[in-house]
């Protein structure tokens, strides 16, 4: 069931994706995000979460993450965007993020996006039984800092299932050989923030949107995981089965 939700999950964050253009606006996309929901028939993991007033969160180029979606915020040529996006299905949980290039995107943002991508599949490859949390942390803070980059240590990734944040964090950072062990049948979302310049984060008065204190550029990546037996299933990949991330 959670691999249902699963796969709705990308299917739409797909579709938002997609129409993140040059002079659209992330008011758009939430409206293309309400469209989904309605469309599959499922719940908005977002939508009044503490008071949260949209379906999906929409971080232009500083802003780290929880980004509202906004009339008057236009998608420019050259944006980077994190978009952020969950849903309930069957009761159950699906959570997942991509940061998307509009338009022609210079080579330093590329390089960053990429770097805060393959910093998740650095974590993901390490989540098989018998590894801890530690090292999915290590993982990701050793290869964003291999190249220049900082991890943001004031949001984490959880545990997900019938509650959209459960136990256990999943930080982002850490020493490998340390953390709870990871056992078959544990569900997380991971989800590496990769800042362009140090690792400080402010939330604006809005109480949501969170930017780099040093307003460097931000690119955030997530996947809901399983840990089966036969190794880490990707239940936001449509392409992954399980053990074969």
């Amino acid at each position: 069931m959670m691999r249902e939700a699963g796969l709705v999950a990308e299917a739409i964050l797909e579709e938002i994706c997609d129409a993140a253009k040059p002079g659209v606006t992330t008011w758009e996309l939430d409206q293309i995000a309400r469209r989904g929901i309605d469309k599959h028939k499922v719940v908005s993991a977002f939508l009044g979460y503490h008071g949260y007033p949209a379906v999906v969160c929409t971080s232009i180029n500083q802003v780290v993450v929880h980004g509202i979606p906004r009339k008057n915020e236009v998608l420019a040529d050259g944006d980077i965007i994190g978009i952020d996006f969950g849903i309930f299905k069957h009761g159950l949980c699906a959570d997942t993020a991509r940061t998307v290039l509009v338009g022609e995107v210079s080579a330093e943002k590329r390089r960053l996006v990429a770097a805060a991508h393959d910093a998740l599949e650095a974590a993901i490859a390490l989540c098989k039984v018998g590894n801890r949390l530690g090292d999915l942390g290590h993982a990701v803070q050793t290869h964003a800092e291999s190249l220049g980059y900082s991890v943001v240590t004031q949001f984490v990734g959880h545990g997900t299932g019938r509650q959209m944040h459960e136990d256990p964090q999943v930080p982002n950072f850490g020493d490998a050989g340390t953390g709870k062990r990871i056992k078959s049948g544990l569900v997380i979302a991971v989800e590496p923030m990769v800042n362009a310049g140090t690792p400080v984060v402010e939330v604006l008065d809005d109480d949501w949107t969170a930017v780099t204190k040093d307003r460097s550029m931000s690119a955030h990546f997530e996947h809901t995981i399983a840990i089966v037996d036969e190794g880490p299933w990707v239940l936001t990949r449509s392409s992954s089965t399980p053990g074969h991330p």
